[in-house]
């Protein structure tokens, strides 16, 4: 038996871009199966920094996130996660209400700064970039991306006698790769543009930049396109938005073996992989349980008996800034930071969102000699303003009201519910999850590139067919239609 309920909107003025989004697709049985998630934190710990490296890191900006634990990603968590983004206003739509990654995620979770400089500059030719802060130029530059294997292997290591130049470019390409392999991750798997790496020609200057509020920017632009219909794979910093849901949500955390220790920052740093261990679910899991997520199953205030005295007093003093709704930028891409529309999630009670004008998302081409400040003036000038826009709560009677408007604009379910499956399709599934749950267990860790593409290709195909089969029917496999079906869905996943 299935659920037919109209999963919504009601009111389509909020949630305009419906048919465009997943969600739509998945109501009409068009399952996408488990994301491509691009990030590369695994392989950060086998770049060893010397002390001076160090410092000009932490003079960067980058002294917390370098500290970023190798984490195995959960991708059917961050395709349930994905499947309620809504670009329309860069929230999460859960059955609670509207919930978001904000500025303060990002300075406790990771440590960076949220206020400075927007991560902005300018776009000089690659080559020329390379060779003046690195020294030497890639044989491959396509597209003005450089590859992480190869700032790895020529800059990984120098002579204990290297001159000051020397460490300096050492230093930069480390940079590169760790934005590269981290908050600026791309859907190309390991390559960087080289525009970021001329943000580090003066450190002084690298740490005077708003480096949160630039990896937020990038994680809505690739949140939001990953929830199109069309899309398969998703990039950015994927350990923010699993790290973000384990503190945040009572869905799919890990068990720990031992106490976790909360004295530590940045927050991430409680998540840190090998310490505890869970166990893995598919889609459709994830998917019901944030179907039925309840009230008591969000952690509104996870930071809340955090020990506040480790926390930098530069991130510390910045933290009105979680409320300031404002445009978040990021050299071409500039996106809205909302947090009105989950005022929960900073104690406040949850009031009528303000309206939003429909924004069209300009794909820019980013190519040298562009003045992309000149450009985004308007964006950059509401940034300039982020300390005059901090949003304000209302009272308990104002979060009625709210919860009542958010029924009729926001999507009540992602996939219709069935009663039951019959036990040949179970015992398959159990199997399918077994499958899993050793390719899950497999590291990477010592393989070659070829192996190791392979090992990931293994995973990705194992959890597709998972999905796909808790999603068959008996009847679907008795019909020519149904037959029709499934070879539609496969090949759209594909």
């Amino acid at each position: 038996m299935e659920v037919n309920e109209d999963p919504g909107p009601i009111d389509s003025h909020v949630l305009y871009d419906q048919d465009n989004h997943v969600s739509s697709a998945i109501w009409n049985g068009q399952e996408r199966g488990v994301l491509r998630c691009h990030e590369h934190t695994s392989m950060l710990d086998q770049w060893k920094l010397t002390p001076t490296q160090i410092k000009l890191v932490e003079k960067a900006g980058f002294g917390y996130l370098r500290l970023l634990p190798p984490m195995s990603l959960d991708n059917a968590l961050i395709a349930a996660l994905v499947e309620r983004w809504r670009r329309e206003t860069n929230t999460f739509h859960l059955t609670v209400g509207e919930m978001t990654i904000t500025l303060e995620d990002v300075a406790l979770l990771l440590g960076l700064a949220i206020d400075g400089e927007p991560v902005i500059g300018p776009i000089s030719a690659p080559s020329s970039v390379c060779e003046k802060l690195l020294g030497r130029v890639p044989d491959d530059l396509n597209g003005g991306m450089v590859k992480l294997t190869w700032l790895k292997e020529f800059f990984s290591e120098y002579p204990e006698d290297a001159p000051q130049e020397e460490i300096e470019r050492c230093t930069r390409a480390y940079l590169l790769y760790l934005v590269g392999s981290t908050i600026f991750s791309t859907t190309t798997g390991n390559k960087v543009p080289v525009m970021y790496l001329s943000l580090f020609e003066d450190f002084d200057k690298a740490g005077k930049l708003a480096w949160g509020a630039g990896a937020l920017a990038f994680l809505y632009r690739t949140l939001g396109n990953a929830s199109l219909k069309s899309q398969s794979t998703i990039s950015g910093c994927l350990t923010l938005v699993q790290c973000w849901s384990y503190s945040r949500l009572n869905v799919g955390q890990p068990k720990f073996n031992q106490e976790t220790d909360t004295n530590c920052f940045p927050y991430v740093l409680k998540w840190r992989g090998k310490t505890g261990t869970r166990t893995k679910c598919n889609v459709l899991s994830y998917r019901k349980a944030l179907d039925s997520l309840n009230p008591c199953d969000v952690h509104w205030l996870p930071y809340k008996d955090m020990d506040y005295t480790i926390i930098p007093e530069d991130i510390k003093s910045s933290l009105i800034l979680r409320a300031s709704r404002t445009m978040l930028l990021c050299f071409d891409k500039a996106e809205r930071h909302l947090p009105d529309r989950c005022l929960r999630q900073f104690g406040m009670h949850q009031t009528i969102p303000k309206d939003i004008e429909r924004w069209e998302r300009k794909s820019r081409i980013v190519d040298h000699g562009i003045d992309l400040i000149g450009k985004m003036d308007l964006a950059v000038k509401q940034w300039s303003e982020r300390w005059h826009t901090i949003a304000e709560g209302g009272d308990i009677v104002d979060e009625d009201r709210y919860m009542q408007w958010y029924q009729k604009i926001t999507r009540k379910f992602i996939g219709r519910v069935t009663s039951s499956l019959e036990s040949q399709y179970q015992r398959t599934v159990t199997a399918m999850r077994e499958i899993a749950s050793i390719a899950d267990l497999v590291s990477t860790e010592g393989l070659d590139s070829y192996n190791a593409e392979l090992l990931n290709g293994v995973k990705n195909i194992v959890h597709k067919c998972l999905t796909d089969q808790i999603d068959e029917t008996p009847k679907d496999k008795t019909t020519k239609k149904g037959s029709r079906k499934r070879r539609q869905n496969i090949e759209e996943c594909e």
